[in-house]
């Protein structure tokens, strides 16, 4: 498994940006396909953005898309979220996760998990 850390949440306005990092402790980074997941209070866990081992191919919730842009970057072994126009419904505790190779929108197919980080927008 992989070691992941979140970073850069915090409290912002509707309308505001925030950057989101994920480290992951691993020598074979490239190797990995990285999604990001949130999850509001009383909700389920649900997929945000997520991109293949090639830093290629990326994939997005509906209610994220044009506002999110997720970047792998394997020198750093960091992959970050960009998030961009935030709205109070964006307010979760957002997770990164990896897995070897393909991306995937599914929560159960990633293998390891950081601790998430706080987001919350206040409208």
């Amino acid at each position: 498994q992989v070691q992941l850390a979140e970073s850069g949440g915090g409290l912002v306005q509707a309308g505001a940006s925030l950057r989101l990092s994920c480290a992951a402790s691993t020598r074979i980074f490239s190797n990995y396909a990285m999604g990001w997941f949130r999850q509001a209070p009383g909700k389920e866990r649900e997929f945000v953005a997520a991109q293949g081992w090639a830093a290629g191919t990326t994939y997005y919730a509906d209610s994220v898309k044009g506002r999110f842009t997720i970047s792998k970057d394997n020198a750093r072994n960091t992959v970050f979220l960009q998030m961009d126009s935030l709205r109070s419904d964006d307010t979760a505790v957002y997770y990164c996760a990896a897995r070897l190779f393909r991306a995937s929108m599914t929560a159960s197919d990633y293998d390891s998990w950081g601790q998430g980080t706080q987001v919350t927008v206040s409208s």
